[in-house]
């Protein structure tokens, strides 16, 4: 039986990954106002931060445990959740008031479905733990314990993928008007399911690791359905008093956004 260490281990790693994802909002402490064209292009760029991790990460990495099929279930859940969880919001009784001016039923959606999105990332994590063991001959030692090689690179591949993803969490916040601190909390409130998949998988690796396909696919669902149906269409409200409805600045967004991802995910795939 693996003793309570190896969980609190595994957990802490997990919350490694959870905080890095802060480190997105840091740049909106140094910026007080962004105007419409930048807030256009801001979304855009959250938008193809989120379409890169989707369809070049999740869906890469999706594939790479299981079949098309297992995947499409997924995605099909995935975008089941962001359907149900826009009708559940639209009919709560909410004060914006409480987030300054904030838009707090989108505030909800895009923080409710970026939360459950990170969920597979921490199971990738416990597996990378559980699959190897505490005891693999040529671990790297990290406070006295012996922790396989797999385990600090995803570790550290997770925590680096959630640093742009804390930027996605945080564009469409400073866009609502949400202070900078909070949209740290936020951010890291968003990644905080991956240390408790973390642990959960580390515990039940044979069986998450069967379902990590349908896992990947329901996150990449359900981030592609909200960037088209909340993302996009935000940007392009925002963008109906500039020269060509500020579709440049959207297209531009999506690109670099697209364009940053595909680096990153090349050094963080399993």
């Amino acid at each position: 039986m693996v003793d309570a260490g190896a969980y609190a281990f595994v957990f802490l790693a997990g919350l490694v990954t959870a905080l890095a994802t802060g480190l997105g909002a840091i740049p909106f402490f140094l910026v007080e106002e962004i105007g419409d064209r930048w807030n256009v292009a801001l979304w855009g760029l959250a938008s193809g931060i989120m379409l890169g991790a989707s369809l070049f990460g999740l869906v890469v990495e999706g594939l790479a445990y299981g079949g098309p099929l297992e995947l499409a279930v997924g995605a099909l859940a995935g975008v089941l959740l962001v359907v149900v969880a826009h009708e559940v919001i639209e009919g709560a009784e909410v004060d914006p008031g409480v987030y300054e001016e904030a838009d707090f039923k989108k505030l909800l959606l895009i923080l409710g479905v970026l939360t459950v999105h990170s969920f597979p990332e921490g199971v990738a994590v416990g597996v990378s733990f559980a699959e190897l063991g505490f005891d693999t001959p040529g671990g790297v030692l990290v406070f006295g314990t012996a922790v396989p090689l797999l385990a600090v690179f995803m570790t550290v591949a997770i925590s680096i993928h959630n640093v742009p993803e804390g930027v996605a969490v945080s564009i469409p916040l400073r866009s609502m008007d949400v202070s900078p601190p909070r949209m740290v909390w936020w951010a890291v409130f968003s990644s905080l399911p991956q240390p408790v998949g973390a642990v959960i998988a580390f515990h039940l690796v044979t069986l998450a690791e069967r379902f990590l396909p349908v896992g990947f696919g329901f996150a990449a669902g359900a981030m592609v359905y909200l960037v088209l149906t909340e993302f996009i269409p935000e940007a392009l409200e925002l963008g109906e008093g500039l020269a060509g409805d500020g579709r440049r600045e959207l297209v531009a967004g999506v690109l670099v956004g697209i364009g940053a991802m595909v680096p990153l995910l090349s050094v963080t795939s399993v």
